[in-house]
């Protein structure tokens, strides 16, 4: 018998884990077959469509679906999120909101985030940080034209697959605004990566997420950020305060610097749009942004192919259910390779520190 503590390494629990004690074997007709993570607003589990299709079903924790106000937000931002399609996008595949547990089902990406990828390899060579720069431009082009905004992009939101990046999570963080705000009394989304009105507690627009990415670019670029290396409150204090202060960028590759400057502008309308962002980083990458051979350095290829082989063989649940009598519903266009936890799984690299959560703590790799 296969003890479920023992049948898997460290490094493979950080794609899917074996099912806890506590765990569903099944939700809406979904078996679910192994964990991929855990985070402040839910579980998230590895499950097939009855077409055999690989998703990562989300479920929202019992104590946020008693708010009925949270599940009328859900269903809207879901609603909203259903809409996105293109490439380099995760797609939301099926959702459930009147349940007693709340959830949403995404396609399955056995992809490498990118903050773990910074952590165990490091910043990654200019040519890889403008194709992967562009490539998430181009994902929020699609986001934004279906009048969502991301709203906590950070590198644990960005998976790196063997075909280009892939973004999850979008339009899903403003559900959570008013329940994590009355539960925590502090900010909404991911210090590091705030705009400086979204810091400001000012209207978010689709500019705030350019401005995050400049900040992914600076990081992914170097290992540093921009406002430092300091607690996630006092980057964002710092990061409020730019229209009285502009982060020094002249540690930075001047090939990079242009981007950085236009990206972190103070003001919103200054900010590039993302199909101007994907171009000028085709342009600086130096060859086509879906030109995915060899786009990595070894070290994440290899650790995405690992990634990629035990997807195929997830653990199986001690106990067999009962067949699903449920065919959830498909997206409108195939499935893309969606979701793997955000927990470094090795030694942290020294130029790169994950991401920290607005109380010093390490920042939910699963609901930001």
């Amino acid at each position: 018998m296969i003890n479920k503590g023992e049948w898997m390494s460290n490094a493979d629990r950080a794609v899917l884990g074996p099912l806890g004690p506590n765990d569903p074997q099944e939700i809406a007709g979904y078996r679910l077959l192994a964990k991929i993570g855990e985070g402040g607003m839910g579980s998230v589990y590895f499950s097939r469509t009855r077409g055999n299709q690989p998703v990562a079903l989300k479920v929202i924790r019992r104590e946020f679906a008693q708010e009925q106000d949270f599940r009328a937000r859900f269903e809207h931002e879901v609603q909203a999120a259903r809409r996105v399609q293109g490439y380099h996008i995760v797609p939301v595949l099926d959702h459930d909101t009147s349940g007693e547990q709340p959830w949403l089902a995404t396609a399955f990406v056995p992809g490498l985030p990118l903050d773990e990828a910074l952590a165990s390899h490091g910043p990654l060579p200019l040519p890889a940080v403008f194709q992967l720069i562009g490539c998430t431009a181009q994902a929020l082009h699609s986001v934004h034209a279906a009048s969502v905004v991301h709203r906590d992009l950070k590198p644990s939101n960005i998976l790196l697959g063997s075909n280009g990046p892939w973004v999850i999570d979008f339009g899903i963080a403003r559900a959570t605004d008013t329940t994590q705000l009355t539960r925590s009394g502090g900010f909404i989304g991911t210090p590091q990566y705030m705009s400086p009105e979204h810091a400001l507690g000012k209207q978010v627009t689709p500019a705030t997420d350019i401005f995050a990415l400049g900040l992914i670019a600076a990081v992914v670029a170097t290992g540093r950020h921009p406002y430092g290396d300091g607690a996630g409150i006092s980057i964002a204090a710092s990061i409020a305060n730019t229209p009285q202060q502009a982060p020094d960028l002249s540690g930075y590759p001047d090939a990079l610097r242009p981007l950085l400057e236009r990206c972190l502008a103070a003001d919103a309308a200054q900010r590039p749009l993302p199909a101007e962002i994907a171009e000028w980083c085709r342009k600086s990458a130096g060859r086509e942004l879906r030109d995915f051979a060899d786009w990595l350095p070894a070290p994440v290829t290899a650790e995405i192919a690992r990634r990629e082989q035990l997807a195929q063989t997830p653990p199986q649940p001690a106990q067999t259910p009962p067949q699903p009598s449920y065919t959830p519903t498909h997206a409108p266009e195939p499935a893309r390779p969606a979701y793997a936890p955000t927990q470094a799984s090795g030694p942290v690299h020294p130029a790169y520190a994950p991401t920290q959560g607005p109380t010093g703590g390490a920042h939910s790799p699963v609901y930001g």
